[in-house]
């Protein structure tokens, strides 16, 4: 068992296109990184640099005490898990997971030894004698991993193995994962486009864009304390809503559109940062589960009216898709058509209670928690905090 290092990496293509930019990222040993971005952000780039598939144009990769930036596959000690599963079809479970191990000419004892190890850490065991016609997509997944598993490698590699299976099956299969990389205690570097996959497995998020590592941290200071816009609208779903607004010359207050919110001085002190920002313009976002329905239609300088567009029933919760005059900002990852930072239409979504019957056109009152609200310069994205 290894760490992996990755130390200033960049990747540059023969015809000038920059895919990884300075990339510096350290996983340690047992540990679960997960690199998340939309499609095209670099991610798998970097994972192909890892496990050898692309060359690294600049900077460092270790694994363990090992300099493997050089070395070619095969002796980088690592496995891959890849998005399609690639089962030999005319063996069976046992064969497929063992044929790298007879590749290798281990013994027909350790080859046995070593399946049956990796099919009972997968409850693969009952399956061992079917064929891959015979097996359901999450057992050809586990199949797939038990591969890698049998290996004994220093590091896993993980390039999107779920993106295959059905929502319902992703979901069984995230927890399945999970369990499995805890129970083998090896450093795993696993790419994913979705957000939701990336917050609930990794215990690090490394979140890219256009090739440039945005923020890495555990999931849940990401999704509370976003370091940009990008990140901020990035993880989260629903996205986080973000408007331009401006801050009142004492900081009491913030103007959305035609509306004011009043600011409590508490904010001010967990936020030095806004002190630089009176009567200025700031981009303010609020997540969709920090707006609640509030009672009575008088503004009171904590609400927000608005306007229903649509209400999504999910049973348990309701979604309330509304509108108001404020200039909401492009969230990434919700309109890949735009630019960072570009003013549309005031619309968002807030996450109500499923109790009450809106409906379109209604006009309604939004409470707001300013406490749980995020702040962002808008030249640079960065966020005002101290």
């Amino acid at each position: 068992m290894a760490s992996i290092e990755l130390g200033a990496i960049n990747k540059v293509y023969p015809n000038g296109f920059h895919a990884v930019h300075d990339l510096e990222i350290s996983v340690a040993d047992g540990e679960f990184m997960v690199l998340v971005g939309p499609s095209g952000c670099g991610k798998t780039t970097a994972l192909r640099m890892v496990a050898g598939l692309e060359e690294v144009t600049t900077g460092f990769l270790r694994i363990g005490d090992r300099d493997v930036t050089t070395l070619p596959a095969r002796e980088r000690d690592i496995a891959m898990v890849f998005q399609n599963y690639a089962l030999y079809p005319h063996m069976t479970v046992a064969e497929n997971i063992g044929f790298a191990l007879s590749l290798r000419r281990l013994s027909k004892a350790e080859i046995s030894r070593r399946v049956s190890a990796a099919a009972e850490v997968l409850s693969l065991t009952e399956w061992l004698d079917r064929k891959p016609a015979q097996l359901s997509g999450g057992q050809r997944q586990r199949v797939a991993m038990g591969r890698a598993i049998v290996r004994e490698p220093s590091a896993f590699l993980m390039d999107e193995p779920l993106s295959n299976l059905d929502a319902k099956l992703r979901v069984q299969m995230r927890a399945e994962v999970s369990r499995i990389q805890r129970r083998l205690g090896v450093a795993t570097m696993y790419v994913t486009h979705d957000q939701t996959e990336a917050m609930t497995m990794g215990d690090r998020v490394a979140v890219l864009n256009a090739g440039v590592l945005q923020q890495c941290d555990q999931p849940q200071v990401l999704y509370d304390s976003p370091d940009n816009l990008f990140v901020a609208g990035f993880m989260g779903s629903p996205a986080m809503n973000l408007y331009e607004a401006t801050l009142a010359p004492d900081l009491g207050s913030l103007g959305l559109g035609s509306q004011r919110l009043a600011l409590p001085q508490e904010l001010q002190r967990a936020r030095p940062g806004l002190r630089a920002y009176g009567e200025r313009r700031v981009v303010v976002g609020l997540r969709p589960e920090h707006l609640a329905l509030a009672a009575g239609d008088a503004a009171d300088g904590r609400t927000l009216a608005v306007d229903t567009e649509l209400v999504e029933a999910l049973g348990s919760e309701q979604l309330l898709h509304f509108s108001f005059d404020a200039r909401r900002i492009y969230a990434p990852g919700v309109d890949e058509e735009r630019e960072i930072g570009e003013a549309v239409a005031g619309i968002g979504v807030a996450r109500i209670e499923p109790e009450g019957q809106l409906r379109q056109g209604e006009r309604v009152r939004l409470a707001v928690r300013p406490e749980l609200m995020h702040f962002f310069d808008p030249a640079s994205g960065l966020a005002i905090r101290g």
